[in-house]
């Protein structure tokens, strides 16, 4: 029977073809990838299936992949640890005399945010939670609120310790540390761009301030010492990573210490019913991410094996050699990608295959690794199915159409800054350049 079927669908076919169809039909994406990867063994006959066992085995065993369940620990004690409300006065002290002030103090708390749990969603969620019952009291449209809040978790994307960017350090083989540097100035346009977008729609509506004076310095800096220690912790983690105190994932295994000595010490705020509750939350958050990287590895060999890589390279290369062309290319093409599956699956599956490719025409691999985690993020904040999205909806309630309609400013400064940075690879290369060499 194999046999027979074989004689019609190519296994490459058949790998295609399931995976979209399981995708189309909503099933997790672990599964997705483990099934249409096995249905390709299977109709193609040739190889021990002892191999997708090795391969599923061996993509969990690498060390690198040390730092992905620490830092998500480290993620969730901060988060549990009292910082939050901190981080919000803090916010809010430097944004208050702005139009839209709250708005402004999402995109803002997200970039510090970001250094802190390193997920886009967590952070959408918490927001969610805390600040959109918030800005809906002074009137702010919900559309508005659910895509201020939604995007502006984008910029977790490149701000260390950003998990996909670790991710796609191990996967393409290249520097954690310089990732984790490069995706400074990228973070911060980025928080400047959502801002000054806030600025023109808020102007536009009449949305009111918090106050009409600045904030007195005093003020800010007595909210900055309250919040002192959060926001030291991305410094050190960069700063130890790059004089090489510690690995990226000894690094990890330091910010977990961090994290529960601030909250127990210090914020003394980490109660024993809260360390339970943040243990539970993070075996399930690395256990789907360890399940997606296991049965990434099975895909990941196929790939490999059948030189998809090169294949693909000669094709698009035959179309155009132009580098910015090319990246442009690629980009729209992840961006659509990115649109149906989660970030961390199309890191794990899209690396191997256009990393080579941007490399042969002169990207630098760390230039190309934070213009994909940004676009692949931005998947998880648009439809159709944006977890980001439909998180921060459902929590304020936000009909999905809403959202979208929203977004339209957000999502033209976002396409902007990616251009920017596309064509000015200096941005994202000169500080890892000037502390690395």
């Amino acid at each position: 029977m194999i046999d027979y079927i074989s004689s019609f669908i190519s296994p490459m076919g058949a790998l295609v073809v399931s995976f979209v169809v399981f995708l189309v039909l909503r099933m997790p994406l672990a599964f997705a990838i483990a099934i249409a990867s096995v249905l390709f063994f299977v109709i193609d006959g040739r190889s021990s299936f002892i191999i997708p066992v090795q391969k599923m085995v061996l993509a969990s065993q690498n060390p690198a992949l040390l730092a992905v369940p620490f830092f998500v620990l480290a993620g969730n004690l901060m988060n549990a640890a009292g910082i939050t409300q901190r981080l919000i006065a803090f916010c809010s002290t430097l944004t208050a005399h702005l139009v839209g002030g709250l708005a402004h103090v999402t995109v803002l708390l997200s970039a510090i945010m970001g250094g802190v749990s390193g997920s886009a969603v967590a952070d959408v969620a918490m927001q969610s939670k805390i600040l959109g019952p918030a800005m809906l009291k002074r009137k702010y449209s919900k559309g508005f609120v659910a895509a201020s809040i939604g995007l502006s978790g984008l910029i977790t994307a490149t701000i260390p310790p950003s998990i996909g960017l670790i991710l796609y350090g191990f996967v393409g083989e290249v520097s954690i540390g310089r990732l984790f540097l490069a995706g400074i100035v990228p973070g911060l346009l980025m928080t400047l761009f959502l801002m000054i977008t806030v600025s023109i729609v808020a102007n536009k509506r009449g949305y009111l301030r918090e106050q009409e004076q600045r904030t007195p310095i005093s003020k800010v800096c007595e909210t900055f010492i309250q919040c002192f220690w959060a926001l030291l912790f991305p410094v050190l983690l960069i700063v130890t990573i790059r004089f090489g105190v510690f690995t990226p994932s000894e690094a990890g295994s330091f910010a977990v210490f961090y994290a529960f000595f601030i909250g127990m010490f210090v914020y003394k705020e980490l109660t024993y019913d809260k360390i339970v509750e943040v243990l539970n939350q993070t075996v399930v958050d690395n256990a789907v991410i360890m399940l997606i990287i296991s049965f990434s590895g099975i895909f990941g060999f196929i790939i490999v094996d059948n030189q998809i890589p090169q294949y693909l390279s000669q094709e698009i290369l035959g179309i155009t050699n132009h580098k910015y062309f090319l990246l442009i290319v690629i980009l729209g093409f992840l961006a659509l990608v990115g649109m149906f599956m989660e970030a961390t699956v199309n890191v794990l599956l899209l690396t191997p295959i256009f990393l080579p490719i941007v490399q042969s025409v002169g990207v630098d691999p760390v230039h190309f690794g934070i213009l994909m985690m940004t676009i692949v993020t931005l998947g998880g904040m648009t439809p159709p199915v944006g977890v980001a999205m439909f998180t921060a909806c459902s929590i304020l309630d936000c009909p999905t159409k809403n959202y979208i309609k929203e977004s339209v400013p957000f999502l033209l400064a976002i396409f902007a800054l990616i251009l920017v940075l596309v064509f000015f690879p200096g941005l994202v290369l000169f500080i890892p350049n000037l502390a690395y060499g």
